[in-house]
């Protein structure tokens, strides 16, 4: 795609233990660190990235946007945001999710990236159009942006209570869904993508592959305890 390049990793490949197995690479779930370290490396390898040149976030379900020209610095804390945005060619952004919605967004003709974290709060606080606002303060435009969603819980799957599908819906009412089972659900890829759509990003893709009904991908709401899955997105 024009000198973009979006990727999202199922759960094999690596070599984390039950219940992370195998190609875990979330940092903060309990798995053995070094495993994921070894994990991040052939993820990287595999999209021909270098490791320690890919941009992760501390994720909180928020809406706070870093905009980056390189990695953290080694040692130093990542701080607590749900997007990141880079202006930085070959610079790789990295979003980790089980169930929440990565959203790769790219113009490159502007050059500009971004990576970030839709979970059912986030898609409400509005982290995509933030991250859209400051790829704009950037140089992005919005009709040249290229969006990609990655594996993530379905409508059809992600049951919730009514009054929280109700104030989910109220913000962003294409999220209004129903289980395969006819109760409550909210569909946060939809959301999204009505989100993308009304920032004026023509180019989106979602992915159909649902977290929960895929034994390929981690989901947390099937498992609990269990690894993430990241999208990573970069421009030549």
């Amino acid at each position: 795609m024009g000198g973009a390049h979006f990727a999202f990793t199922d759960r094999w490949g690596g070599v984390s233990a039950a219940p992370y197995e195998e190609l875990n690479l979330g940092g903060a779930v309990g798995d053995d660190s070094a495993s994921v370290r070894e994990n991040r490396a052939r993820a990287a390898r595999f999209l021909g990235l270098e490791a320690d040149r890919v941009v992760w976030m501390n994720q909180v379900h928020g809406r706070d946007v870093a905009v980056v020209d390189g990695p953290w610095p080694l040692g130093a804390e990542i701080p607590a945001v749900d997007a990141v945005v880079t202006a930085r060619r070959g610079l790789a952004l990295a979003v980790l999710t089980a169930d929440c919605t990565p959203v790769l967004l790219a113009d490159p003709v502007a050059g500009i990236a971004a990576a970030a974290h839709a979970g059912r709060p986030g898609l409400v606080a509005g982290v995509v159009p933030a991250a859209v606002e400051a790829m704009a303060a950037l140089g992005a435009e919005p009709g040249r942006i290229v969006a990609r969603t990655g594996p993530a819980v379905c409508g059809r799957c992600y049951e919730v209570p009514a009054d929280m599908r109700a104030a989910v819906a109220e913000a962003v009412p294409a999220a209004y869904a129903e289980t395969s089972w006819g109760t409550p659900a909210v569909d946060v890829v939809a959301g999204v993508h009505a989100q993308l759509t009304e920032l004026g990003v023509t180019d989106a893709q979602a992915s159909p592959v649902c977290t929960l009904e895929s034994g390929d991908h981690f989901s947390y709401r099937r498992d609990r305890v269990t690894g993430r899955l990241a999208g990573y997105v970069w421009l030549d």
